[in-house]
């Protein structure tokens, strides 16, 4: 007999309570094998790809792209034997949308993979009252081969390729036309039909700003994935040949607007911790102009260094390594405000994080153990973490635990700011931009490279002479980086 297994959203991340369905990798009919990655979610914190725990036959997805569901709501379901005397009840595997709960896997066989909520769905199918229909001759034989791949199945199969044997392909497509007729459940107004399309965050949160349904587009690029420029392409609408006269009333109609996005994913969390921090911690921001021309001649001189030929050094990288060494000599700005233990808990380590843009919002990575790490070792942390949070890539894990935070306005040509402190952190930098200045230099007016830096920390912590100690440490470590060898 066939069976099935429910697969609900799960706990990616401590805390979440709730995700996106960004794209679904996989349809009803496809063949699945154990770790393939089937959905991508956006969680509060980014997005996400998650593996199916079994090998088996997809017989249903339970949401469409869009939706927010809660953890531990059942998304899809997985016929694991699909080898079965019986074709799979599509009644009772639809339970989840027609008022009957789908039941839920047992915790330990998905564990090894993705981690759990509180939230269990702990409710059975109903038996099917009437006889079961007994699968077609082919649709058995189909289903047989389908079990008999999975034996010898290679691994996960790329997105949108079929599986290499051609048995294995026809035994989907049967079980597929013979047993699961549905694609999608009944797709909301906005959301037509059953078709998945296939496009990355960035494109899909375009899409939502400018309207543009995309369900609607054929994907220009590989695979069949829609691009920007796709995106684009619809919102501005077909090209057509302009009107020799354009009515009044119609350009008075077109001259303006709005549009509403839900708050939601990262905006929602960055919006709640922000005023929880401006409203809980008594914030301070001192600030502090430095010439740091002699960064910048050793950051030149090091970039023709064998040593760092391959790596990209940016001015961040000498502030970060500044922060991390100025930690020791005050480490206040590196401490936590304990509420329920009434308690200020010191940290030997820094986690350092990092600001960084990205298209889903702001997020803040961290650098683990940033104390320990060489400026080359920053340097090249650095640069993964940027590349990781623009792809909207980087995990959950590396968004947590951070200890004090940089936040680079410089790279805007934004001078300076009065950054918020992150929650759970006593001290946030902003490191302005970098510009050509005159300045006095042994009583003689001179251009030097000069930079603003602003220093915000939780004033239940840190006193205003620790704050200012450690923002002048940071200061002279850019100012003159000899001074490093006195630490």
């Amino acid at each position: 007999m066939p069976e099935y297994k429910s697969f609900p959203l799960p706990d990616t991340a401590e805390g979440l309570t709730e995700a996106e369905i960004l794209s679904w990798h996989v349809k009803p009919g496809d063949v699945v094998v154990v770790n393939q990655i089937i959905v991508e979610i956006e969680t509060a914190k980014a997005a996400v790809e998650l593996p199916c725990p079994w090998a088996g036959v997809v017989t249903e997805l339970h949401v469409h792209p869009g939706q927010t569901v809660d953890v531990g709501t059942p998304i899809l379901t997985v016929d694991v034997d699909p080898g079965g005397a019986a074709a799979p009840d599509v009644g009772s595997i639809n339970g989840s949308l027609n008022g009957s709960a789908v039941a839920a896997p047992a915790e330990e066989e998905m564990k090894p993979l993705v981690g759990y909520g509180s939230k269990a769905v702990t409710a059975k199918r109903r038996a099917r009252r009437g006889p079961a229909v007994p699968a077609e001759p082919a649709a058995a034989a189909a289903q047989g081969s389908v079990a008999a791949a999975f034996e010898h199945a290679p691994g996960p199969l790329p997105v949108g390729e079929e599986p290499a044997s051609a048995n294995t392909a026809t035994a989907a497509s049967a079980v597929s036309a013979a047993a699961v007729p549905n694609a999608l459940p009944a797709a909301p107004d906005d959301q037509p039909g059953g078709y998945v399309p296939l496009a990355k965050p960035p494109v899909r949160k375009l899409a939502k700003e400018l309207g543009v349904d995309l369900r609607s587009l054929a994907g220009s690029g590989d695979r069949g994935v829609i691009t920007r420029s796709d995106v684009e392409q619809a919102a501005a609408g077909p090209v057509a040949e302009a009107p020799t006269e354009v009515p009044a009333a119609r350009a008075v109609a077109s001259s303006g607007g709005e549009r509403r996005v839900p708050i939601k994913g990262v905006r929602k969390v960055t919006a709640a911790a922000m005023v929880s921090s401006a409203f809980t911690a008594p914030h301070v921001t001192e600030f502090l102009t430095v010439d740091v021309t002699p960064m910048m001649e050793l950051r030149a001189r090091l970039r023709a260094h064998r040593d760092f030929r391959d790596v990209k050094l940016t001015p961040l990288a000498f502030c970060a390594k500044a922060v991390a060494m100025a930690v020791k000599r005050t480490p206040e700005v590196n401490s936590a405000w304990d509420e329920a233990a009434q308690e200020i808990v010191y940290k030997d380590y820094v986690h350092l994080g990092i600001a960084a843009a990205t298209p889903r919002g702001l997020i803040v990575p961290k650098v683990r153990d940033a104390e320990r790490l060489s400026l080359r070792e920053l340097a090249e942390a650095l640069d993964a973490l940027t590349v990781t949070a623009r792809d909207g890539k980087t995990p959950p894990a590396d968004m947590v635990n951070g200890t004090i935070t940089i936040t680079n306005v410089g790279v805007f040509g934004v001078d300076t700011g009065t950054p918020i402190i992150n929650p759970g952190e006593s001290a946030i930098l902003a490191f302005g931009a970098i510009r050509d200045t005159p300045w006095v230099v042994d009583g003689e007016v001179v251009v030097r490279k000069v930079c603003q830096l602003a220093l915000s920390f939780d004033h239940r912590l840190v006193d205003g002479q620790q704050g200012s100690e450690f923002l002048s440490d940071v200061g002279a470590l850019l100012a003159d980086p000899a001074v490093a060898m006195t630490y």
